[in-house]
């Protein structure tokens, strides 16, 4: 699952090492503690301006809507979206800056995670 993001994003990959380091003995290591890691990083580089990667960054988490098993589906939107949803993650900057990044089903599926928090839907779940 994260190969990809590594390829796309390399500055994330000392994150990943600690992440990795820290999980080495564990048979099912908690990836969504990782993806929160990489939303935080993808926000830092959005209130830093170092965006240049997020085409391939997006194309990645496309990837994971797409083709991904239905874990991977739920962690790119409960783990990823989700946390990059979260006001109290940014600092100087708005959720919806990251807006047009997504692609279609990920845009749909970051629209779920909203309606989710406005309180329109018990669930997340794709916007139709």
């Amino acid at each position: 699952m994260f190969a990809p993001m590594l390829e796309a994003d390399p500055g994330f990959q000392d994150a990943w090492n600690t992440f990795s380091d820290k999980w080495r003995d564990h048979l099912e290591p908690p990836f969504y503690l990782a993806l929160n890691a990489l939303a935080r990083h993808l926000i830092a580089r959005l209130e830093a301006g170092d965006t240049a990667s997020f085409d391939a960054v997006f194309d990645v988490v496309e990837r994971w809507h797409v083709e991904g098993d239905d874990y991977v589906r739920e962690a790119a939107t409960i783990g990823l979206l989700e946390d990059l949803q979260n006001t109290k993650l940014h600092m100087s900057t708005d959720p919806a800056a990251l807006r047009p990044w997504l692609r279609p089903e990920s845009l749909l599926w970051w629209e779920g995670v909203e309606d989710f928090w406005a309180g329109r839907t018990p669930l997340v779940t794709k916007r139709a």
